[in-house]
């Protein structure tokens, strides 16, 4: 499963490389889900974190957290159910801001079903349910949730993802966000992938946004699997002015 895909996306690092993230709304979470869950009977952590080396100065809404020069992170903990279903919770989350101040966000429920031993499939599905507690200065809404879809192949050497996801903030149908994710990876080794990711930002489905207003971001991702640990490092890039101009992710997942 993921060994760690996402551990305090080293500060460090991200200090010294760059990517890039949507200006709109900041997240918790970089991450393309391939329907790949922790043992039955297992426990899982994953420490998720990405850092805004260059990105919107101003916050989405009034209270907010600029995303420029900031580091957003949580920590995922999952249980195996069963076979095809993985439940989890993701707290703390936290936020570390240009002015240094650090702030408490809030904590999201998961419930992930998937088809059994995905990794091995040739063609594998499934879909997820998050709901999200806000605390005000991360979410205008204190109630959101998400629902993403997972589908994907294993073709040779290559996967292919998509999570059509969407967001509900639980005021109508018509506010839905569509805000998918996409991944094309490639095995080098049994130990190394290295992917392309994209992360969208539609808007309502009732009404996209106008072209230059979406957020679009594309990150190259090295993938290592270790004895120990999944990490994932990922650099992206802002396609559109509506989108941060550089963000970097650091995921570390392992199997407890």
């Amino acid at each position: 499963m993921r060994i760690l895909l996402s551990c305090v996306r080293l500060a460090p690092v991200a200090l010294c490389i760059g990517f890039a993230l949507p200006a709109a709304a900041q997240t918790d979470e970089i991450q393309v889900y391939d329907a790949t869950i922790a043992p039955t009977g297992a426990f899982n952590l994953t420490l998720h974190n990405n850092y805004t080396p260059a990105g919107s100065n101003t916050p989405a809404f009034p209270g907010g957290i600029a995303p420029d020069k900031s580091l957003n992170g949580v920590a995922e903990w999952a249980y195996g159910v069963l076979p095809w279903f993985e439940a989890g919770v993701y707290f703390p989350l936290y936020s570390l801001a240009r002015d240094n101040s650090v702030t408490y966000n809030g904590f999201k429920l998961r419930a992930l079903f998937v088809t059994p031993d995905a990794a091995n499939r040739e063609f594998f599905y499934g879909v997820n349910f998050e709901f999200s507690f806000n605390t005000a200065h991360w979410d205008q809404r204190t109630y959101t949730s998400e629902i993403r879809p997972i589908i994907g192949s294993h073709v040779g050497r290559f996967d292919f993802i998509f999570n059509p996801i969407v967001d509900n903030s639980w005021d109508g149908f018509s506010n839905l966000e569509f805000v998918p994710a996409t991944r094309v990876a490639m095995a080098v080794t049994d130990k190394y992938k290295i992917a392309l990711e994209e992360y969208d930002d539609f808007g309502r489905v009732s009404h996209f946004l106008p072209s230059a207003k979406q957020s679009h971001q594309l990150f190259g991702v090295l993938d290592i699997n270790t004895r120990h640990m999944a990490i994932e490092l990922g650099v992206g890039a802002g396609l559109t002015s509506a989108s941060d101009h550089r963000v970097i992710k650091l995921i570390l997942s392992r199997d407890l």
